[in-house]
């Protein structure tokens, strides 16, 4: 069934809405985006780990959004077609969704290593070993994409919208490229909350209002996660289990996937934060005060 043929997603009302919405994600995303690939790889002198996932995630943002303006000359087409173009942008399109929640995932573990097992991850973290995760997960992300270009099953996100493509081999492939990472994020979020909330209380009003900072950073991070890709997942999921392909589930499934496109934006936005924090614990870090909590003072630059 085509999204055409369902009466909220073929609304004119709600295609020019789409288009809006489309259209403002691309023109702030581009902004926010670029300007975070100029500020972390121009303005930042020193490369950490945070930093290397940073670069990646808003590559995998900025390559995602190149595809919205195919998305907005799809929708107002009854039948884009399996044309190279076609799939070529939608390829680009889901490697750097799921690449973006790996490189969230890979994020929340990093996090968590320095602040559970301080000791080991001075072992394990590396901006080298952070490139190669970064590497492996670009590797296993687009190795997945081929896997279903072989064996022709293709999602039906916006030129494929024939109900034939999205067989369940498709939809359990992204049901693993968001389930598990969701479950290490969530994890791996409360683990580092309850660190920061046990830390004895410091004498330092500065070192205090970092750790409560990053605190909030890290469930501000995890509820964007969660209101952007889980609503998707959560349909996909029901259509799996149910089988039902009805107006009512692509409706919600279109809807669902636009707002999964927000993140891009909200990434960027997150990126300002966590640059701000990272020059407020540079600041502090000249201080004498400041320099006896050095340790702690990192501690909240990786986890912003």
């Amino acid at each position: 069934m085509n999204n055409s043929t369902c009466p909220i997603t073929s609304s004119p009302l709600v295609t020019h809405i789409f288009h809006a919405y489309l259209g403002l994600l691309l023109v702030l995303g581009l902004l926010l985006n670029g300007l975070a690939l100029w500020v972390f790889c121009c303005r930042l002198r020193k490369w950490t780990e945070t930093h290397i996932y940073m670069v990646n995630l808003a590559a995998a943002d900025l390559c995602l959004l190149c595809t919205l303006p195919f998305m907005l000359f799809s929708m107002n087409k009854d039948n884009s077609g399996d044309t190279v173009l076609c799939q070529l942008s939608q390829g680009i399109y889901l490697v750097n969704r799921y690449m973006s929640i790996s490189l969230i995932m890979a994020i929340a573990v990093d996090r968590y290593v320095a602040v559970r097992h301080p000791l080991c991850g001075r072992g394990l973290r590396s901006p080298k070993q952070a490139g190669a995760v970064c590497a492996v997960l670009w590797v296993l992300v687009v190795g997945s994409l081929l896997l279903r270009w072989v064996l022709k099953d293709q999602e039906g996100g916006f030129c494929f919208g024939n109900p034939s493509r999205q067989k369940p081999q498709t939809v359990v492939f992204s049901l693993l490229g968001f389930y598990l990472p969701l479950a290490v994020l969530v994890f791996c979020s409360l683990q580092v909350v309850t660190a920061l909330g046990q830390r004895p209380a410091a004498d330092d009003v500065g070192q205090m209002e970092a750790t409560r900072k990053a605190a909030c950073m890290i469930w501000a991070n995890l509820v964007v996660f969660v209101v952007c890709f889980l609503p998707l997942h959560v349909v996909l999921t029901l259509r799996l289990a149910t089988g039902l392909n009805t107006c009512v589930i692509q409706d919600i499934l279109h809807i669902t996937s636009k707002v999964s496109d927000a993140n891009c934006c909200l990434d960027a936005i997150c990126y300002y934060y966590m640059t701000k924090e990272f020059q407020e614990a540079s600041a502090l870090a000249g201080t004498p005060t400041a320099k006896a909590h050095k340790s702690q003072d990192s501690l909240c630059v990786t986890v912003a």
